[in-house]
């Protein structure tokens, strides 16, 4: 609420009563048609909870300076006055320390150091299950000790962490209480832009806070792994895994980002759809983990003017920017400058929709991916495998000798032989090794070193085949020229420039 100053409420005050008398009808319109939400939060307010987590801190580090530990300690009193560290009651060397209180949540036992309880963080949750399982996000429990779950008539339990998924950033905890109020779900699917929505949570520790808007845009790609509901709801920090709840009282969502340049909500929240996540809370109650399956391949966005120099009808699918050798997607016979259409029969609108189609397929599974390459499309099919950690191997590239330049093509690209065992070690079965660029090639952000494979539907085996190639090029034209830069390969639209032309 904002505070005015005293003489500008007397001025408001005189203002006011100078005013005419108006008649009734004058009056604000009736506000039956605005939403209430007293009964839906009634109904679901009992089915979130509090989530508050703790980290162990060892007795020894209390009262040091930040960034020393007790050895560190040792040495500056070895050091500087010539005797060993203080010993303190408990003969744990703490320079006077008293260890923990009673009470103060100490473990006790031989290991256990006298280490104490200390608050990490803050959240929210809902309860999934009258028998005591609870979602959350992934991020409000990472690193913690201890899990404390707290219900609306302010009964407190230690939870047990059942599986957290990072990359949904959906978790499951469980408490062992009975007969909980569960909430009910809802079908993210249906959810439509414009249409109230309520979030209940812990901002800032906040207990039990109702805040409402309306959804804002839905399928919203943040480069996470999931399209997020955004809506203007007022989400802080403290709300993360609350639910996002339609006027029906069903949770569609989980509230797990903002976007705020100060910490603070600044009008757009995000929540985990309802559908993906429950996905998710079902794999890691049976199992304790979700199980992906993977292709094996790098992508990336297919531009408009990359959809045009292929001929594609309109900008669509996955663009392979590289294949892991001996994966799925190698013995499928997927190649770089590939671009990935349908998987199973469902179209992939978007680079990041694959991720989803191929993580959300069992591994082991045979499936059939659409591709489209030199202007036509062809099934291929392909065997799901399980995902893994990442790794990153890559492979030491030998620098190339110092070639000779060639003629400048009307790409404005300069290219030489690359060296067999250059070839080999990259395992390509020809190309062609930029040298130097100018004019459109240039422009485009082309370097010396990469390796052209492509020209439009043609490819390239070697620097005079590259040079016989484009000297046949219309200027009129777009050209999609695929481009090798250390692991990664994409298409480069170009436009060849006319004789004369810079």
């Amino acid at each position: 609420m904002t505070i005015l100053p005293l003489r500008k409420f007397f001025a408001a005050a005189v203002v006011a009563a100078c005013l005419p008398f108006a008649p009734h009808v004058a009056s604000a319109a009736p506000a039956a048609n605005l939403p209430d939400f007293a009964d839906l939060v009634d109904k679901v307010g009992p089915s979130v909870v509090n989530i508050r987590t703790t980290t162990r801190v060892s007795s020894a580090q209390r009262g040091l300076p930040p960034g020393m530990d007790q050895g560190d300690m040792s040495e500056f009193f070895r050091r500087f006055f010539g005797i060993p560290l203080p010993q303190g009651p408990q003969g744990g060397g703490q320079g006077g320390s008293q260890g923990a209180n009673p009470g103060s949540g100490s473990d006790s036992g031989p290991d256990s150091g006298n280490d104490t309880e200390q608050n990490s963080g803050v959240g929210s949750g809902f309860i999934l299950s009258s028998d005591g399982y609870v979602m959350t996000n992934a991020h409000v429990v990472d690193d913690a000790d201890s899990i404390y779950v707290t219900l609306t008539d302010k009964r407190e339990f230690k939870a047990k962490l059942i599986g957290v998924d990072d990359r949904t950033d959906v978790a499951v905890v469980k408490i062992q209480a009975a007969n909980l109020p569960a909430v009910t779900m809802g079908d993210s699917n249906k959810v439509r832009v414009g249409e109230w929505v309520v979030a209940i949570g812990s901002p800032f520790g906040l207990e039990n806070t109702v805040t409402a808007g309306i959804v804002s845009a839905k399928g919203r790609d943040t480069g996470d792994y999931l399209p997020f509901i955004q809506t203007d709801v007022a989400v802080n920090p403290g709300n993360s895994g609350g639910p996002l709840i339609n006027m029906q009282g069903e949770v569609i969502g989980i509230n797990s980002q903002i976007y705020s340049r100060t910490g603070g909500f600044m009008g757009i929240s995000f929540a985990i759809p309802i559908d993906e996540a429950m996905r998710v809370a079902d794999q890691l109650k049976s199992t304790g983990k979700v199980t992906r399956g993977r292709i094996a391949v790098a992508i990336g966005e297919v531009t408009k003017d990359v959809a045009d120099s292929l001929g594609l009808p309109k900008a669509q699918g996955a663009l392979v920017s590289s294949v892991e050798p001996g994966g799925p997607a190698d013995k499928a016979g997927i190649q770089p400058g590939d671009i990935i259409l349908k998987f199973n029969g469902a179209s992939v609108d978007a680079a990041t929709d694959l991720p989803r189609m191929v993580g959300d397929t069992k591994p082991g599974t045979k499936a059939t991916v659409t591709i489209w390459r030199k202007g036509a499309t062809r099934d291929l099919p392909i065997t799901i495998a399980e995902m893994q950690t990442d790794k990153s191997a890559k492979a030491d590239q030998k620098k190339a000798p110092e070639p000779k330049p060639r003629v400048m093509s009307a790409l404005g690209i300069a290219v030489v032989d690359i060296p067999a065992d250059q070839l080999a070690q990259l395992k390509l079965k020809g190309g062609a090794m930029v040298d130097s660029v100018d004019g459109p090639a240039a422009r485009a952000g082309l370097q010396k070193g990469d390796i052209i494979l492509r020209v439009g539907d043609t490819d390239i085996t070697g620097a005079k085949q590259f040079q016989d190639v484009t000297a046949h090029l219309d200027p009129q034209k777009m050209v999609a020229v695929l481009v090798r830069r250390g692991d990664n390969t994409q298409f480069v639209p170009l436009r060849p420039r006319a004789p004369g032309q810079k």
